[in-house]
């Protein structure tokens, strides 16, 4: 093994432009054998926890940071001896991301590796200027629970005749641009997967049959002695009375997004209670519908679309301030954010276009949102471009708050818990189904009048969901 037979493979850019990410897990140690496209470890920046692929067969040779450990981009995380087998001379569009940049020095013009998004830098040897916090955090919603073990990569077996392995295609695998992000967004290789469709395609079915079949593996040890694993920075530490917990990663950057939105935007906040028990009829109607079989169906659902009809209808609330070019930008589209609390901090993915999906299409939506996210597979991309958030805070029991807007949003709409009240209905005291709404909103762009128009509106929908036929 000569020098010239190890490739260093660096950290890329996992965002839009972040100049460091934090080593979770490395799922390989110095003499496994690793191939192209098989992911080495997982990291965590401001915006997501992401799993790097190595783009080139070899054997591992020394991992230059422990777990725990934040890294700067365009730093050599991992060393790999290649000697076996030369380095692909194009490698795989997703590996390609993520490939080690020129190692020629002095050459200056060296492109940034990018795995996820477009930053790109022109120098290899100087850290980026950072950027103020972009990643959308919030306030805690539906108390989803991430897992924080990632997927063990399954070792490579040596070429046998009588071996079962997936009919493999020359080069990229064969699927359709959807079927790639589903399988991205659920740490499936396509590489690995069989495929059933026409001339080898792979299809949704073939990724989710890969799923069910996965099991988590221990890396099986190479025959190459290996060398002890670094030891694993302590993610907190206890004194004789307090226990110190790091502030780094999605935390770091949701105080500084949460304390920069605060300080920016004059925030006001009103207040609405609403009786919601025809929602709740609603939703049980719904949850015997056909055209809901196998969707979640619950109140949030109803509550999302209550809240996408009143920005219809005032589609002034649906804006940003432009600080830069002295301008109120308003969206003629909804990227709904639902804030979700996770153990890695408070992320906000939004929903694409919700303001176009029928009833059945919010509801898979919100679905696929939800298991993303208890995953721990929710992307950057998702958490970008939001337009307007709810936070559900009534999933801890508690009846309201005062919710801080995510930056670069005019509107957010946090939900109280529903509970079982005394209630004057119909001239008659009865214990009713009753919540409390609470919309905040930037008060630069948008006035008491119309902040009062959106919450009544989401109110009286709630109130009587049949306007979401007559308003819609």
């Amino acid at each position: 093994m000569t020098e010239a037979s190890v490739r260093e493979f660096k950290m890329p850019d996992v965002g839009e432009g972040l100049t460091e990410a934090e080593i979770l897990k490395w799922y390989v140690q110095p003499g496994d054998t690793v191939t192209d496209g098989q992911v080495v470890c997982e990291v965590e920046t401001a915006k997501a926890a992401v799993e790097l692929p190595i783009p080139y067969d070899g054997v591992v040779r020394e991992l230059h940071f422990p777990e725990g450990t934040t890294v700067d981009v365009g730093t050599a995380i991992i060393a790999v001896d290649v000697s076996g087998g030369a380095a692909p001379a194009e490698p795989r569009p997703e590996a390609a991301r993520a490939a080690e940049e020129p190692k020629a020095e002095g050459s200056g013009s060296g492109r940034q590796p990018v795995l996820v998004g477009y930053g790109v830098a022109t120098s290899s040897t100087r850290r980026r200027p950072r950027k103020g916090p972009e990643v959308p955090v919030q306030q805690a919603s539906t108390a989803i629970q991430t897992e924080l073990n990632g997927h063990a990569p399954v070792a490579p077996a040596a070429p046998a005749p009588t071996a079962q392995a997936a009919p493999v295609t020359a080069g990229r695998p064969l699927a359709k641009p959807p079927v790639r992000k589903l399988a991205k967004d659920l740490g499936i290789d396509l590489a690995a997967v069989v495929p059933t469709g026409p001339d080898g395609i792979i299809t949704r079915e073939d990724v989710h049959a890969a799923v069910a079949a996965a099991e988590p593996k221990t890396p099986e040890p190479s025959a190459a002695p290996a060398a002890p694993a670094p030891a694993a920075a302590p993610a907190s530490y206890d004194t004789a009375r307090e226990t110190r917990v790091p502030i780094k990663g999605v935390r770091k950057a949701t105080a500084a997004a949460m304390v920069g939105s605060a300080f920016t935007a004059p925030h006001v906040t009103e207040f609405v209670t609403v009786d919601v028990t025809r929602t709740l009829k609603l939703v049980e109607e719904l949850k015997q519908d056909k055209e809901f079989a196998g969707l979640r169906v619950n109140p949030l659902l109803l509550i999302a679309k209550a809240l996408l009809v009143a920005i219809k209808r005032n589609p002034d609330i649906n804006a940003s301030w432009d600080e830069a070019a002295q301008e109120i930008v308003v969206k003629h589209y909804v990227n709904l954010g639902i804030a979700a609390a996770t153990p890695r901090g408070l992320i906000v993915p939004n929903i694409k276009d919700a303001h176009a999906k029928t009833l059945p299409q919010l509801a898979e939506s919100l679905g696929e949102l939800v298991s993303t996210a208890r995953e721990g597979k929710t992307s950057p991309a998702a958490m970008q471009g939001g337009t307007v958030t709810i936070t559900n805070v009534g999933v801890f029991g508690v009846d309201t708050g005062t919710p801080i807007l995510n930056p670069g949003e005019s509107a957010i709409l946090a939900v109280g818990a529903i509970k079982l009240q005394p209630w004057v209905h119909k001239g008659k005291v009865k214990p009713r189904q009753v919540t409390t709404l609470a919309l905040s909103f930037d008060h630069r762009l948008v006035d008491g009048e119309l902040g009062s128009k959106v919450l009544a509106d989401v109110a009286a929908i709630l109130e009587q969901p049949k306007r979401l036929i007559t308003w819609a």
